[in-house]
């Protein structure tokens, strides 16, 4: 019953935060005027979102931290090195994902951090959290017990941190090209997560999960159709960056990929257009990422998202059978 009361209050004082932070926050990124700068490439639907304030990340990640850390302080949860790595990944690539906002803006155009400096940024970070993880103890060996799979990876496990780290980071950030899509799909994504780890151990990453689940809720009421916010990179590197941590954190790599499938997909689907035009020199797809490929076909962008959102749904609740029973 404690654990309920804990799991209750870590939703609702998330969103009750991230929903007033918004109210106030809004008018000061219009004023700033953060806005977004939108591609040539996307439709005329997409060109009239130009100028919506971006770096609406920090709705969910400001109270998301805040609220873990006076959890924290008055020993409402417990510090342990697992949830210190997680806050590590989460604020270190919402800096990333802030500073890339920040010069696309100053530059005035949609080209922030280069693709190398991002990318050296991400793989900093993820060796930082094979070195904690390792200091700390992590086991380094990939455990499937139903399926009676233990491999001992060693040292080479840190490869396989640093590519699902920044392949999930990346995978969100491509999939953020809708409103409401990516912030809905991993309120769902966070939701199974919260469960598996309240299910195995895992405490202080559950109510963690569930705090960031209730703020993703609150940011959802600026970022749905018409969004008046968009979360930008500081809010998507952020976002599939701790995903992928509490799976490798939990032992649940495979489930990440369950949950996490429609990310996967909508990454694939630009990696495979980009090899199909090179190789037979014309596209596979109307567009990618994926999402924009049925904007294309005529869909409502409403209904691309609820779609995605039921699927996503299914597939969390597939995950979440699965990181239990493995």
């Amino acid at each position: 019953m404690l654990l309920l009361t804990k799991a209750i209050f870590a939703i609702m004082i998330g969103f009750l935060s991230s929903t007033i932070l918004g109210l106030f926050m809004l008018p000061v990124l219009r004023k700033l005027r953060v806005g977004q700068k939108i591609s040539v490439f996307v439709g005329e639907t997409h060109r009239k979102k130009e100028g919506t304030p971006t770096m609406g990340g920090l709705i969910f990640i400001l109270p998301t931290m805040i609220i873990t850390l006076g959890l924290i302080i008055t020993q409402k949860i417990s510090y342990t090195s697992n949830l210190g790595i997680v806050l590590l990944v989460f604020i270190g690539y919402a800096c990333i994902g802030f500073l890339d906002d920040f010069l696309s803006i100053r530059k005035g155009d949609n080209e922030g951090l280069t693709t190398y400096q991002k990318l050296l940024m991400q793989v900093l970070i993820a060796l930082g959290f094979f070195y904690i993880y390792m200091r700390s103890g992590g086991q380094t060996a990939w455990v499937v017990g139903t399926l009676h799979i233990d491999i001992e990876f060693g040292w080479l496990y840190g490869l396989a941190i640093l590519f699902i780290l920044v392949g999930a980071s990346n995978a969100v950030n491509l999939t953020d090209g809708l409103d409401g899509l990516a912030g809905g799909l991993s309120a769902i994504a966070f939701i199974a997560f919260a469960l598996i780890s309240l299910s195995v151990g895992f405490e202080e990453i559950g109510i963690f999960s569930l705090i960031l689940v209730g703020s993703l809720m609150g940011f959802l009421i600026y970022n749905t159709h018409p969004a008046k916010v968009f979360m930008g990179d500081t809010g998507s590197l952020a976002l599939g960056a701790v995903m992928a941590a509490i799976a490798i954190l939990t032992h649940r790599e495979l489930t990440l990929l369950v949950v996490a499938f429609i990310f996967v997909i909508e990454t694939l689907s630009v990696i495979v257009q980009t090899f199909w035009v090179q190789f037979f020199h014309r596209k596979l797809f109307l567009m990618t990422p994926l999402h924009h490929h049925f904007e294309k076909l005529g869909w409502q962008e409403t209904d691309i998202v609820k779609l995605f959102w039921v699927l996503g749904f299914i597939l969390s609740m597939a995950g979440i059978i699965f990181g239990v029973w493995v």
